[in-house]
């Protein structure tokens, strides 16, 4: 597999692409007026505590107060913590009420684990990591760790000691992350003194800082991603800012230098998305609607509570019987599926509604191929298994708001129903909306204002009802068309 990062960057925004083997996996963006705060560390204030929810709603100096649940506060360590790069140290079974935690008014230090998303706040702890390019410093823990995802056990081990002896003094936890596989033990090293520099510098600003001030604030958007996805297979890091490019050399060359060659300043006059095709993916992700090489299609819908996905066959008639047709066509949508929640950043809960198969092994083959087409996203999810009613339930971790609702609001005209109403209801309404001005004010006659549709329709195909309406009034009415009007609306003048 070959991978590439693109990064494009404008005064206001940078964004970054993840393409793999040509085809665009994941689109990170982050914009001057809305910087994402997963990972910052904040000085924050209890406002309120709240024992019903077993939390409180802290001020760290966002818009909106931050929730902090009872489970995400420090509690004394567990004795054995299994290993795992989201391993963290936590509350012992049975945490105590929220109240015997925490006070109203009390400050503390706490850090952004999921980012404002709709109309709730950022999710905090205080069981504070700090993450660099091989190692995550929980400085109020004693778990040592090493990522699930080395499975190498002379390898596991390897690390594990190194780690072991690293942090003998340093009274700290320590995870190793996926990166550090196969690494030297010298740059586990650098990074291991890196952290210890960090953590000093955000222990002293802890005490001087006021609330609502930020502590310590995460990398930005470019050297992120250069921190977290460079990877042996990622074959170039293109960036189309200068400016930026040599920000990102620094940071390489300090932390990845054997990679400083994989760094390139992308000088093209051709804009650096428009060249690999990522502009019209992006527009792509923001249909309902996925197509399927087979002709079979996908039918995504992100809802407040949780995301659908239904998978339909389409034209897609197979060679042989219809079971092999329905196999085949979940089979791609497997993998599609994988992919389209990447790229769109969905998170949270997520149905999978497959074609219904009989066979119990082709039921298998499908769940292996979502979890191995899940294997190389970077946010970590859990599939369960088919369910009684055919559905594949599944969850993946959401720190961020999706692509959709990163770039896109509401439309006016529907208010995010995604349908209006048929201009043959609006007249109806307006019949009745007519009925009920006459019983309460005095009119001699009265004025209809609506969109040309809605007009042209009560004219044409409701004049009857209209002649019907004005005799039982004992009115006139007038009706005017209005280009300004949106097809809901209307508005009931009496003259």
């Amino acid at each position: 597999m070959s991978e590439e990062i693109l990064i494009n960057v404008t005064p206001r925004e940078t964004r970054v692409a993840v393409v793999e083997n040509g085809m665009l996996q994941e689109v990170l963006i982050e914009r001057a007026s809305r910087r994402g705060y997963v990972g910052n560390i904040y000085k924050g204030r209890v406002v309120r505590v709240m024992p019903g929810m077993q939390a409180a709603f802290v001020d760290i100096g966002l818009e909106r107060t931050a929730f902090l649940h009872a489970s995400d506060i420090l509690q004394p360590l567990v004795p054995e913590v299994a290993e795992g790069e989201s391993a963290m140290p936590g509350a012992v079974p049975g945490t105590p009420p929220i109240g015997e935690l925490l006070k109203q008014e009390q400050e503390l230090v706490v850090q952004v684990v999921k980012d404002p998303i709709g109309s709730k706040g950022a999710r905090l702890t205080t069981q504070l990591s700090i993450p660099s390019r091989y190692l995550v410093l929980l400085p109020y823990g004693r778990v040592l760790g090493v990522s699930a995802r080395i499975e190498d056990e002379q390898e596991r081990a390897r690390l594990k000691d190194l780690i072991t002896r690293f942090s003998l003094d340093a009274g700290a936890g320590y995870i190793v992350r996926t990166n550090a596989e196969g690494q030297a033990e010298d740059a586990l090293a650098k990074d291991f003194a890196y952290l210890t520099k960090v953590w000093i510098a955000i222990r002293a600003g802890m005490e001087e800082a006021p609330v609502g001030a930020c502590v310590y604030e995460d990398l930005s958007l470019s050297l992120r991603c250069v921190r977290d996805y460079m990877r042996e297979h990622v074959e170039k890091v293109r960036v189309d800012s200068r400016e930026t490019f040599e920000r990102v050399l620094r940071f390489v060359t300090r932390f990845i230098p054997e990679w400083v060659e994989r760094v390139e300043h992308y000088a093209g006059e051709r804009p650096i998305f428009d060249l690999y095709g990522v502009e019209d993916e992006i527009l792509r992700a923001m249909q309902k609607q996925v197509p399927l090489k087979s002709g079979g299609s996908l039918i995504i819908d992100q809802t407040e509570a949780m995301t659908t996905v239904d998978v339909n066959t389409g034209a897609y008639l197979g060679h042989r019987n219809l079971e092999e047709t329905v196999f085949r066509t979940n089979l791609e949508a497997a993998q599609a599926v994988a992919r389209q929640l990447r790229l769109r950043n969905l998170g949270g809960i997520i149905i999978i509604d497959f074609i219904d198969m009989e066979d119990a092994e082709h039921r298998r083959q499908v769940l292996r191929q979502l979890e191995k087409s899940l294997a190389n996203d970077h946010t970590r999810s859990t599939v369960h298994e088919f369910s009684p009613l055919n559905l594949v339930e599944m969850t993946r971790k959401r720190t961020t708001e999706s692509l959709e609702r990163q770039l896109c609001e509401p439309c006016p005209t529907c208010n995010g129903r995604g349908s209006i109403k048929t201009s043959e209801t609006v007249c109806y309404e307006i019949f009745r909306e007519i009925t009920r001005a006459v019983r309460q004010f005095e009119a001699e006659k009265l004025l209809v204002l609506a969109s040309p549709r809605v007009v042209g329709k009560i004219l044409e195909e409701e004049s009857a009802g209209v002649a019907e309406l004005e005799a039982f009034i004992g009115k006139t009415i007038r009706f005017q068309s209005d280009d300004q009007y949106a097809q809901e609306q209307y508005d009931v003048v009496l003259l």
